[in-house]
């Protein structure tokens, strides 16, 4: 499959896995608000998510896909199997033991990850209770990260991709039916998440058996590939997942500001979500095994040529989107979530954090785009260094920015310290020859860019005339909305062909070239 195709399977199915997203999180909004109860269900939410990403699909995804292709290209699929089998009956034993660690120690975790909720007694029970209710997510997504790696070193993309649908419809079924049932809205969902990644594991465990990919049952034992797989998760813990990291030092300092912050936060990242998912998230689940194959097999040229070309793709499809999103970020927020509980004051303070979160979107991608050149080489310390730099940028510009700017400088401090890591892995990267702008990326990434500040333009100026109509709960709104993405997407699509950013040939050939061998 090549690169392009790839990429473009992963992404469709985060499109639809998006698009379900923005149904739950409009019912959300409608029914939830942005109040003490939605403060604490998204902090329920978000730490098992934060768990997740820094031990669970971040770390593990990158320290294991590397080892788990090199096994695969050097000695075949049963070595391969073999060696997850080991690593799946060790992971599943700590996960399971961290579970029962974190049930019994809540209500001191959330002191040290929310101890704004400690001067309110009533939320800080919730957000206890409802935690408590959403951490068995960690370990069965643990395990559907784990499942999904191999299938992505397969280059069976699709299923890995498609678990999250299903996460998004059983909180949308959960909103519509069990709401009026439980003590609040927050319970419904909180239950919502946790049958929710048992629906996950089940569907990818039922993927790889399909596949024959199933990891053999096994007792869990320290081999040398396994030791050799957590010295590399360690570093990869905080290294793949600083973005996260940064968002939820956010969090802590959100609970810190009047209730509804911490929902604004959320809110407006769930709309930058879109393309970040739907581009970044495509793109590193792509090039990490790919770039490891590549990396193994002695290919370097080809690894060079696929770092510029997913390099080139991430800016031609995010700058874009976060030009538009910067522009249009008022109407958007209106449109999406204005309704219900979520009042026009709370769809102003999320349009703000929105336009500041969109200034970082390529930055968020070009993390994941540069961070696979280091993991593919088994080289999980370097990213981890160029995290904790960009973890203490990200403090230093909250003290600076949170006292002038409440919850929008804590999405500005995001960005900043985005842009920092990003910059650092490009040069670190260039710097040792793993990482050479080709011509054909030199000489398009400023038209990509002149090209996306000529649609921004164009959306701006039409949202501004057609202001009246882009307005909350309204069949005309979302009309008006639909009109301006297809809009901006004619302007910018002209643009790239007449400046030369794209050609339409070529991205034709990209998507019927094969990228890769036959897997033994």
């Amino acid at each position: 499959m090549s690169l392009a195709r790839a990429i473009a399977t992963v992404g469709g199915y985060t499109m639809i896995s998006r698009v379900t997203g923005f149904v739950r999180d409009v019912l959300i909004a409608a029914i939830v608000g942005a109040g003490p109860v939605a403060d604490a269900f998204f902090v329920a939410f978000q730490i098992p998510n934060f768990f997740r990403r820094l031990t669970g699909e971040g770390a593990l995804t990158v320290a294991f896909v590397p080892l788990f292709a090199g096994t695969l290209e050097s000695d075949g699929r049963k070595a391969a199997l073999a060696f997850a089998g080991q690593v799946q009956a060790v992971l599943l034993t700590v996960l399971l033991a961290f579970l029962l660690v974190a049930e019994i120690a809540m209500p001191w975790v959330m002191l040290v990850l929310a101890p704004g909720f400690a001067d309110e007694p009533e939320r800080f029970d919730l957000a206890v209770e409802l935690t408590r209710i959403t951490f068995p997510y960690l370990p069965l997504i643990s395990m559907v990260a784990l499942w999904g790696g191999i299938l992505n070193s397969l280059e069976k993309f699709w299923a890995m991709a498609a678990a999250p649908i299903l996460l998004n419809l059983i909180l949308i079924i959960t909103l519509v039916t069990a709401v009026d049932r439980l003590e609040t809205p927050g319970h419904a969902l909180a239950w919502g998440v946790a049958a929710a990644g048992l629906a996950q594991a089940l569907f990818l465990a039922l993927a790889c058996r399909r596949s024959g990919a199933f990891p053999p049952l096994r007792w869990p034992r320290l081999t040398p590939q396994v030791k050799r797989l957590l010295t590399l998760m360690a570093p990869a813990a905080l290294g793949a997942g600083v973005v996260q990291v940064n968002q939820f030092i956010g969090i802590l300092l959100a609970s810190l500001l009047p209730a509804g912050a911490i929902s604004y936060l959320y809110f407006a990242d769930r709309v930058v979500q879109l393309p970040l998912g739907v581009v970044g998230v495509a793109i590193g689940t792509v090039v990490l095994p790919l770039l490891s194959r590549q990396v193994r097999g002695g290919r370097e040229a080809e690894a060079r040529d696929t770092q510029n070309r997913a390099l080139e793709m991430a800016l031609l499809l995010t700058v874009p989107a976060a030009a538009a999103l910067a522009v249009i970020a008022e109407p958007v927020t209106a449109v999406l979530f204005e309704r219900g509980r979520f009042t026009a004051e709370a769809s102003a303070a999320t349009a703000a954090a929105m336009a500041a979160f969109a200034a970082g979107l390529p930055a968020f991608v070009l993390i994941k785009v540069f961070q696979p050149g280091f993991f593919a080489r088994q080289d999980t310390a370097t990213p981890v260094k160029v995290a904790v730099a960009a973890v203490i940028a990200n403090l230093a510009f909250n003290l600076a920015l949170l006292p002038l700017f409440a919850h929008v400088g804590i999405a500005l401090s995001t960005t900043l310290a985005a842009w920092l890591n990003a910059g650092t892995l490009a040069w670190l990267l260039h710097k040792r020859g793993h990482f050479d702008p080709d011509d054909r990326l030199i000489r398009r990434a400023p038209r990509i860019v002149l090209a996306a500040g000529g649609m921004a333009l164009a959306v701006w100026a039409v949202s501004r005339v057609f202001e009246s109509w882009l307005q909350a709960d309204s069949v005309a709104g979302i009309i008006g909305l639909v009109g301006l993405v297809v809009l901006g997407l004619m302007v910018y699509g002209t643009a790239c062909v007449v400046l030369g950013a794209a050609r339409p040939a070529e991205l034709r050939a990209a998507f019927r070239r094969g990228g890769t061998r036959e897997i033994p």
